[in-house]
């Protein structure tokens, strides 16, 4: 494929939206219930306070979460799938799968950025 057919590559543009390295993992999160911010921050200790805050707006903006504000003293958001990220999830499952046979056929080593 040329480089300007990678515009209309349907791969190309579904990892334009739920690629990288924490967005899955966000999603993977909120599939059983909505989640608050220290709530993902606490299940993700590795990706720092600002690149979850900006996944969680990358996210909202490409309408895969919601972010929901509660008029409560503390204020309180949650975040949570739409259906369109609920199309997700199966996919998800089968590529948890899949890195699961290649973990125990050890066909990849374990990287030290996990």
């Amino acid at each position: 494929m040329n480089e300007k057919n990678h515009e209309n590559c349907p791969l190309t543009q579904a990892l334009l939206v739920i690629g990288g390295k924490w967005k899955p993992l966000i999603i993977s999160h909120l599939q059983k219930s909505p989640k608050r911010f220290g709530q993902l921050h606490t299940l993700i200790p590795k990706l720092s306070r600002k690149v979850l805050t900006s996944q969680l707006q990358e996210l909202t903006r490409d309408k895969l979460i919601t972010r929901h504000s509660y008029a409560e003293t503390p204020p309180r958001v949650e975040y949570r799938l739409t259906e369109k990220s609920k199309e997700l999830v199966p996919i998800f499952q089968s590529m948890s799968k899949w890195g699961m046979y290649l973990i125990d056929k050890k066909i990849i080593e374990e990287r030290e950025d996990n």
